[in-house]
């Protein structure tokens, strides 16, 4: 949290250690909040398991519905990333796969991405990925 906190500001902006902790605590709470909710709506459905979809009524349900559809959209990004992932047998499963400098960059890649999304919707595209069986 602490990193998204300093990446989020310019860079002549410091942030009081006090303040940084106050950030945390609130990103705590609002994610019991949310949870909570969520666990209210999936309990009203009368279902065992919170599903996204009970994670944006919640949302809804507590006044964040201008956020509903930057989540979604998150949500969705995330699904596509994790299903491709998958297929290829998963970035993390095989530490030979991915370099400490790749991992770092596709960090910094996320990073920039949800920035993007906070700071006004825009997406950085995802960098293609080189096949390694193409390389001589």
């Amino acid at each position: 949290m602490t990193k998204i906190i300093k990446e989020m500001l310019p860079p002549d902006v410091r942030v009081a250690r006090d303040t940084q902790d106050l950030l945390i605590e609130c990103c705590v709470e609002f994610i019991n909040l949310i949870s909570s909710e969520s666990n209210e709506v999936c309990n009203r459905e009368e279902k065992r398991t919170i599903a996204p979809e009970h994670v944006l009524k919640a949302l809804e349900v507590l006044g964040f519905g201008e956020y509903i559809e930057e989540v979604y959209s998150a949500y969705e990004q995330h699904k596509i990333e994790t299903m491709h992932d998958s297929l290829k047998g998963g970035k993390w499963s095989n530490g030979a796969e991915m370099t400490e400098e790749e991992a770092a960059a596709e960090q910094q890649r996320m990073f920039a991405e949800a920035r993007a999304r906070m700071n006004g919707g825009a997406v950085v595209p995802k960098q293609p990925e080189s096949d390694p069986t193409l390389e001589s």
